[in-house]
């Protein structure tokens, strides 16, 4: 077997150190075009060629507070009377830089074969609406008589009611639902009563189908008064 030789072997990077590296290659090409004060106020310029570079470090007077969630750093520092534009991507620059710290000391990082991933915690600052509360929707007729009443609306057990005559479980309503009564049925008693009072043959489907109809009917009624109130109220 052939021995490895340690000094050769490639020394594999921490997620964290790896993370670190992109992250000052990217602040790198930021500082090419920038500019940042230096110890004595003045600003220097930072060359291309990455000779001179701004420190990593960043102090302040008020420190800076943080809510990484939503990546973003809070400086209460004043700023100088009649800031030159220098001034504002200085400080912009020590605020990112500052935000990068602290993302990398305190977030959890982890290595995955699509890249390095950083974690970031939940956020705490509360952002508002993007649009406007929706205004509270107006009770219907029945809403307010329930409310008035006291009645308790009943929880729905679904659409299905057991049917003695079969022994199985059926709709309530639509296609073989219950609420059509005898109207499927090959057997309907005869009303003889009735024929007599009428003086005609009784038809228990044609009469359980017009009496459905006509709740049907009923019903479509009372949705169209409750629509044309609705609407003249909100007018």
């Amino acid at each position: 077997m052939a021995e490895l030789d340690m000094e050769d072997a490639p020394v594999l990077a921490s997620p964290t150190s790896q993370l670190q590296s992109e992250l000052e290659d990217g602040v790198q090409l930021l500082n090419n075009e920038t500019t940042t004060p230096s110890t004595n106020g003045n600003h220097a310029n930072i060359l291309s060629n990455g000779k001179s570079r701004a420190p990593i470090t960043v102090s302040k007077p008020i420190p800076y507070t943080f809510d990484l969630g939503h990546l973003l750093c809070n400086d209460t520092n004043p700023i100088p009377q009649n800031p030159t534009q220098a001034d504002l991507t200085a400080i912009a620059r020590d605020c990112a830089q500052s935000l990068l710290n602290q993302l990398l000391t305190t977030c959890p990082i982890t290595s995955t074969p699509e890249g390095v991933h950083l974690t970031l915690p939940t956020p705490t600052t509360p952002l508002p609406r993007e649009k406007n509360i929706p205004p509270p929707k107006e009770e219907t007729t029945w809403e307010k008589f329930a409310k008035k009443k006291g009645i308790q609306s009943k929880k729905r057990v679904g659409n299905k009611v057991y049917d003695d005559a079969t022994g199985e479980w059926v709709p309530k309503w639509g296609f073989g639902g219950k609420n059509k009564g005898t109207e499927d049925s090959w057997l309907v008693e005869v009303d003889g009563e009735k024929e007599q009072r009428e003086g005609k043959a009784d038809d228990g489907r044609r009469d359980s189908r017009a009496e459905r109809k006509m709740v049907v009917k009923r019903q479509e009624r009372r949705e169209k008064g409750n629509e044309r109130r609705a609407v003249k109220n909100g007018n």
